[in-house]
């Protein structure tokens, strides 16, 4: 069996298992027929000796032992193969191809837009694309190949497979309208806080953990009586007198949100450290080791070449 066939039989499997084991949408994906999958299946597992999938009449149901095993080794065959080509790619031409980037709303709109532009002075021939999600969604694109990297706060660091770049640390301020009257406590305490409605990150965003273990620690039941996705829709309910609003720091800009007062509240929060997830040992284009930099100057190349060849982490900033 010849080379060729055994990568395409790699690209099945992984597919499938990519696919929840449902045969049909990996055929769907790949662009060939359900029979087809099944057959190629079939033959690995009768090269290699072992079943990869259990069965229950025609329908895969659950991956074995060595089927486990199996996939691990394949992911890593067809994500070396990828790499091969991307050194094709950055030599042919290292100015031009593309960059796909998976983050939360907050670094999208309050901290990334001066980083692309610059970007994109620097490098005009370059496609820049942005998914955005929670945390752990965004892991899970540069996990399955969506994205090139992750940019987010606290919920990435749990992907083991991802290497993570500390990029810089944030706290929280508080949020109101103008009058009211926890924008005239001094010193600002959670107790005061926990006296009003509050709005503030859904549980899956931006470090929500660390403002319930806050309250917590003080032994007060906070009233969150709304939570959103994002810090422009929190500072739209607080305008409206809703609550007060707990948010980035880096989400509140004095010229913009006019209508609202704030308070710095990082005395009563721990930091929060966005990172940047990267698959381990992933090759990377010379322009993506260039964005990375412009968004954490303190992050060169070396640093980050050393940190994906040895699968780790960087734990300082």
């Amino acid at each position: 069996m010849g080379l060729g066939m055994n990568l395409q039989q790699l690209r099945y499997i992984h597919e499938v298992a990519r696919r929840g084991l449902n045969v049909s949408e990996a055929a769907d994906a790949l662009f060939t027929s359900q029979p087809g999958v099944s057959k190629q299946i079939r033959q690995l597992e009768a090269e290699l000796g072992v079943e990869i999938f259990e069965r229950h009449g025609k329908r895969l149901v659950a991956v074995t032992e060595p089927g486990r095993t199996v996939l691990v080794i394949a992911e890593r065959v067809l994500r070396d193969l990828d790499n091969l080509q991307q050194v094709g790619d950055e030599f042919a031409n290292e100015a031009v191809g593309s960059l796909s980037i998976a983050t939360t709303h907050t670094q999208a709109r309050y901290v990334l837009p001066g980083v692309v532009r610059d970007f994109m002075q620097r490098y005009p021939q370059v496609k820049l694309s942005l998914h955005q999600g929670n945390p752990r969604q965004v892991g899970e694109m540069v996990l399955d190949g969506t994205a090139d990297l992750a940019i987010a706060t606290e919920a990435i660091a749990e992907f083991d497979e991802l290497v993570m770049l500390p990029c810089y640390q944030w706290n929280r301020c508080v949020v109101a309208t103008p009058r009211h009257p926890i924008l005239r406590e001094t010193p600002l305490t959670l107790e005061a806080i926990a006296r009003y409605p509050i709005i503030t990150y859904d549980d899956a965003f931006t470090g929500r953990g660390l403002i319930n273990k806050a309250f917590l620690g003080r032994g007060l039941k906070p009233n969150v009586v709304l939570s959103a996705i994002d810090s422009d829709v929190i500072k739209k309910y607080v305008e409206l007198d809703l609550g007060i609003g707990i948010l980035a720091r880096m989400a509140y800009d004095a010229d913009e949100d006019r209508r609202l007062g704030m308070v710095d509240a990082s005395h009563l929060f721990e930091s929060s450290t966005t990172r940047i997830g990267l698959r381990r040992r992933a090759w990377l284009r010379t322009y993506v080791y260039a964005f990375i930099e412009g968004f954490a100057p303190h992050l060169s190349r070396r640093m980050v070449e050393t940190a994906l060849a040895g699968g780790g982490t960087d734990p300082g900033l």
